[in-house]
């Protein structure tokens, strides 16, 4: 069957470049969704070599200086100093189920409708391929065996569910909408699991800077349950013995002042024993995320 390489996919792999993604990376996202190796090659050697030329002329970026470990900065959390059940999301009431001060994790309920979610799924699914995580020593991408799901990236606004979702989570949490990285949709087959790992960005490895050029330290995390597997598929805290239960609609907020395992923000995806597991995560940075 032969594939072509059409505009959309050109500038697609403009925008993993310009992410800071490695061509490495971007190669084996292509060919995990379904393009030949000889052609997802070929479409990054002529694509990337013509953008390159385009860009000679451009000013480099200026350095980003990076926080130490030590240093603690301005995170997103919610108001819940009067203890409630519930907190107004601006077009949406949403549920407090459970708090933990340390680490800063707050479970909540009601977060999207079951319409939301079937939305985010179905939007997802033709673009899904192999998770990646990011390579600090480059600031790219990589696969890894920790990590066996499957997920995509939506822009910021790129569907009505997208835009509505992230103005009801700014207004929750209390952060610029801006701030925000897209939201990664990912589905976890039975057996699929991401092994604990922390979110932030290590200081002392030397591809932070190239990350943090994007938009400064990620601060928070929120996870968000679009289905419900019928066993297994929670979001473990190992540090603190918690583990949430992926129910649909609900979702997970954790928020990490400093990019220290001080935080207690050790965490992971618990293996699928039964059934599928569909969660959407939005990152949440110091600055404006471009």
């Amino acid at each position: 069957m032969s594939q072509t390489i059409t505009p959309e996919l050109r500038r697609w792999i403009i925008e993993q470049a310009t992410a800071g993604f490695t061509p490495e990376a971007v190669l084996a996202s292509m060919v995990s969704s379904g393009w030949q190796e000889s052609v997802a090659l070929l479409a990054l050697e002529t694509t990337l070599r013509e953008h390159l030329r385009t860009q000679a002329a451009a000013k480099p970026a200026e350095p980003v200086a990076t926080a130490s470990a030590g240093d603690t900065v301005p995170v997103p959390d919610l108001d819940l100093s009067q203890s409630p059940r519930q907190i107004d999301a601006g077009d949406r009431m949403v549920d407090v189920i459970a708090t933990l001060n340390h680490p800063r994790v707050v479970v909540l309920g009601n977060l999207l409708s079951a319409e939301e979610c079937d939305a985010l799924i179905e939007a997802a699914r033709p673009h899904l391929a192999r998770s990646l995580t990011v390579e600090t020593k480059t600031g790219g991408e990589e696969l890894n065996p920790d990590r066996t799901s499957s997920g995509m990236f939506f822009t910021r606004g790129q569907t009505p569910e997208v835009a509505r979702v992230e103005a009801r989570i700014a207004r929750l949490l209390n952060w610029p909408l801006e701030n925000g990285e897209g939201f990664q949709v990912l589905n976890y087959k039975p057996g699929a699991e991401y092994k604990p790992h922390y979110d932030y960005f290590d200081p002392n490895e030397p591809g932070t800077p190239t990350i943090l050029r994007r938009g400064g330290q990620r601060v928070a995390t929120l996870v968000m349950y679009l289905n419900e597997p019928t066993r297994g598929g929670g979001t473990t805290f190992p540090d603190v013995g918690f583990e949430v239960a992926p129910v649909r609609g609900n979702a997970v907020f954790f928020s990490y002042d400093r990019a220290h395992p001080a935080t207690r923000t050790l965490h992971g995806g618990a293996p699928v024993i039964e059934g599928e597991k569909w969660v959407a995560t939005k990152w949440l940075r110091e600055r404006e995320f471009n």
